[in-house]
């Protein structure tokens, strides 16, 4: 893994029109400890990289690599969007696309889910709605522990606790997938 340079410091310093001196009060450090960095006399303590990057404008690849991120995917598609899910607490993160994503210290991988089984799942249509009964454990051990619809043009997530109904209920917005998540087994989904 590459480390910061002091060329790299300056240049993005200069690109903002921020002085030694300016950047330092930024930061909480005084205007010689910059001069120290862009001359390569010292480097910047890992404490101070995350926000000496956001002083200058960059992310902490950025700072690292030296090179601008530039995201050229410019309309994502919810249908192909990613899940994760943190294992510890239970937070739930949803992507257009892959990324990087961590949670109580722990960097979640995308969830893949897999075809829902018939039979694992009942469809009532109330009042022009989507009520769907899972046929899964709810014990404080083993449950689903939240419900997605995704359309073509958005998502709506349910969270579903240990000891409550295995339900949830969507508006029909029209067709889109399921997908529900089950804290032993992962993601599973199916069409409606």
């Amino acid at each position: 893994m590459s480390y910061i340079t002091g060329k790299i410091i300056r240049e993005l310093r200069e690109g903002k029109n921020l002085t030694q001196k300016q950047l330092g009060e930024i930061i909480c450090v005084s205007d010689k400890t910059i001069s120290k960095w862009e001359t390569e006399k010292g480097l910047p303590d890992i404490t101070l990289l995350e926000p000496l990057s956001s002083a200058l404008g960059v992310s902490v690849a950025e700072l690292l690599s030296g090179e601008s991120i530039t995201n050229k995917n410019r309309a994502g598609n919810i249908k192909r969007g990613k899940f994760y899910v943190c294992p510890v607490c239970g937070n739930i993160v949803f992507s257009l696309g892959e990324g990087s994503f961590s949670c109580c210290g722990i960097n979640l991988p995308a969830l893949c889910p897999e075809k829902a089984e018939e039979g694992s799942y009942e469809i009532e249509r109330p009042e022009n709605d989507y009520f769907i009964k899972f046929n899964h454990p709810m014990t404080k051990e083993h449950y689903i522990s939240f419900a997605a619809f995704i359309t073509y043009d958005g998502v709506t997530i349910k969270k579903l606790y240990p000891e409550q109904e295995a339900a949830v209920r969507f508006p029909n917005i029209g067709r889109g997938k399921i997908i529900f998540c089950c804290n032993r087994d992962g993601l599973f989904e199916f069409s409606l």
